[in-house]
């Protein structure tokens, strides 16, 4: 059974970075041909796609995130990191991780980790 969690700071000051970890257990996450992706949930709004690292370690962002946004990954750990900088207000949601399958779906999610951009 794959297992998905997030972790990282709850609170993140205006222009600030924040960063989460998902670490993934019950699955390697260089096996081919799955994703991993960043989608959050800003309060009272839909989910919002962010990224994607495959198991090639190519990587995929939003448009409109793509500047800000970064996700990489540690083999050793099999953890793949998300980086987003300059944050403001509009970046306070529920971040989640998740697994997309070989045929597109995404069949394990995270609990997912509420962050709070505030002063």
């Amino acid at each position: 059974q794959v297992q998905l969690q997030e972790s990282g700071p709850g609170l993140v000051k205006p222009s600030q970075t924040l960063s989460l970890t998902c670490t993934v257990s019950g699955g390697s996450i260089t096996t081919s041909y799955y994703a991993w992706s960043w989608i959050r949930q800003p309060p009272g709004k839909g989910l919002e796609w962010m990224g994607v690292i495959r198991y090639d370690d190519s990587t995929y962002y939003s448009p409109s995130l793509k500047s800000r946004t970064s996700i990489s990954r540690d083999t050793s750990k099999n953890q793949f990191p998300l980086h987003l900088s300059s944050v403001t207000p509009e970046d306070t949601a529920v971040y989640y991780c998740a697994r997309r399958s070989v045929v597109g779906a995404y069949d394990y999610w995270g609990q997912g980790a509420q962050v709070t951009v505030s002063s």
